[in-house]
């Protein structure tokens, strides 16, 4: 089976765009997942907002804690896009194909998009799921990626993952705000474009401001998910290396315990805690994602055809000989 060039410079530069996004933002993520877990109980709170995260790690001299598993967050990202750029590429580039068609609707995109999500969940769920646990951990108690994936069963390893597959309308209903945000753009572009000029492609504020306008449509109608899925993967901070206490550990966290538990203690307002936090976190990653995501692409498929171009050649010469 030929690999689709088209679908694998997208799903390049998808990864290595998520890497750099990531990178970026890894302190702010932390925080934000922080904040996201903590439980008001009876007016009882350590955090009223999002700074109060950074202004402890920096007072209790643990910055390095706001990068506690950005090993595995970055592993987690690169591979999800990967997976989620190809999917969603070839999965239309499939569907132009066997339809016919021209162009893909609206439900047919959020199909296409939801589709290629649900295989990233299930590929990243792991991943996900060590590297809130370690961003959750108390301070120099983080595990390493293979001891919090093994400590558990491989059960423990899928937390969260009927939540995750749930939660693929999220980046079904980014994407789908996105391109079409995008085709009315260049279509604009396009008409005051001359006919010999060349290709028209987004500037980087124009993919910047897109992608952040498609992530926040997509975060505020599926926040109330989000947020149960991050208590259900989070560390428990009673927990420590001690074999009697393991033996101890609290029942496993379900959605419908969270949700009891968010609704008993913090009633509605309790399920869009946070929501500030998670979308300046989620815009700005996505935002940057895409927006160099869009100024490498071009370069990806050009490196990906001159490797092409090379194997063949190469090939070529070994036959002859």
């Amino acid at each position: 089976m030929a690999v689709d060039l088209e679908s694998l410079s997208e799903a390049t530069s998808g990864a290595l765009g998520s890497l750099l996004s990531t990178t970026i933002l890894y302190p702010l993520d932390t925080c934000k997942t922080k904040y996201q877990v903590e439980v008001q109980d009876q007016g009882q709170r350590k955090y009223r907002n999002l700074s109060d995260v950074l202004w402890e790690a920096i007072s209790n001299r643990q910055v390095l804690s706001l990068y506690q598993g950005l090993g595995t967050k970055n592993l987690q990202s690169f591979i999800a896009q990967f997976v989620y750029f190809y999917g969603y590429s070839y999965f239309k580039r499939l569907y132009l194909e066997k339809s016919g068609f021209k162009s893909i609707g609206t439900k047919a995109n959020l199909i296409l998009a939801a589709a290629a999500g649900a295989c990233t969940a299930i590929v990243t769920q792991p991943l996900d799921t060590a590297s809130s646990r370690m961003q959750t951990s108390a301070y120099g108690k983080s595990k390493g990626l293979w001891k919090t994936l093994t400590e558990g069963t491989l059960s423990d390893a899928f937390d969260g993952l009927g939540i995750s597959l749930l939660l693929t309308s999220n980046p079904a209903i980014q994407f789908t705000v996105f391109d079409q945000l995008k085709q009315r753009l260049l279509k604009q572009k396009l008409k005051e474009a001359d006919h010999d000029s060349s290709p028209v492609v987004l500037s980087a504020f124009a993919a910047f401001l897109v992608g952040a306008i498609s992530k926040s449509v997509a975060t505020i109608l599926t926040y109330p998910a989000i947020r149960c899925k991050v208590m259900i993967q989070a560390s428990d901070p009673d927990e420590d290396d001690d074999k009697t206490k393991r033996a101890q550990r609290k029942p496993r966290k379900t959605v419908s315990s969270v949700f009891c538990n968010i609704w008993k203690k913090e009633g509605i307002p309790g399920f869009f805690k946070g929501i500030e936090a998670q979308i300046t976190k989620t815009v700005l990653s996505s935002a940057l994602l895409l927006m160099i995501k869009e100024k490498i692409s071009a370069t990806a498929w050009v490196l990906i055809l001159a490797i092409q171009r090379y194997l063949l050649l190469t090939r070529g010469k070994l036959k002859k000989a």
